[in-house]
């Protein structure tokens, strides 16, 4: 794994991970991967990209079952092997786990959710970050975004923050939100977007340094 600096931001709906990740993106001048990684992993596999957006940081309740019977797997099951007999939603995230690598190998960059924290943690450039808020702040922006009523915008975070749990829960061996598996944990709440942003670069540049 080349030595480029990689940040790799875990979220909560509605904390703005999105919005901070790519400002810490332009801030440091690096490249800035989301949507990007469904993208390319769909050109290189040939897979429709369609499937990659529908199972985006989520999986069927079959493919869950699956894997607890299976009792998960482990990175190295999906690097340097014929996948094309696997069920679609592993080689989806087989597909999207060599896209993370390489990018990483790139060049400098950030990198949403996806578990990349997790893929690129042998990485000795990695970053790995955690951005949560408070349930008030988040339902205030998703209301906001999406034009909803807040009471509707907390079930969309209760639901959203629940499948995101259970794709990096048992797309790993660690616990989604879990302080433990992050350099760094961001309430984004108390200093909002743009000091968010500022922090994370002041800690990066100091963790370069």
């Amino acid at each position: 794994m080349a030595n480029n600096l990689v940040i790799a931001i875990g979220r909560q709906f509605g904390s703005g991970g999105r919005d901070i990740g790519k400002g810490v993106a332009e801030k440091l001048g690096i490249a800035f991967y989301d949507k990007e990684i469904l993208a390319n992993a769909a050109r290189e596999s040939g897979i429709m990209q369609n499937l990659f957006e529908e199972m985006d940081e989520r999986y069927t309740p079959s493919f869950l079952y699956n894997l607890s019977v299976g009792g998960g797997y482990t990175m190295p099951f999906f690097y340097g092997v014929d996948d094309s007999h696997l069920p679609t939603g592993e080689r989806l995230f087989a597909w999207q786990a060599r896209t993370i690598e390489k990018f990483a190998k790139e060049g400098p960059c950030v990198i949403i959710g996806r578990c990349a924290d997790y893929i690129l943690q042998e990485n000795p450039k990695l970053v790995s970050i955690f951005v949560y808020a408070d349930v008030d702040y988040r339902k205030k922006r998703i209301a906001q975004r999406h034009n909803v009523r807040e009471d509707v915008a907390a079930v969309m975070i209760r639901k959203t923050d629940k499948t995101r749990a259970n794709y990096y829960n048992f797309s790993t061996d660690r616990k989604w939100g879990d302080m433990t598996n992050y350099d760094l944990c961001v309430n984004s709440a108390k200093l909002g977007t743009e000091k968010t942003i500022q922090l994370i670069c002041d800690y990066v540049t100091s963790r370069q340094g």
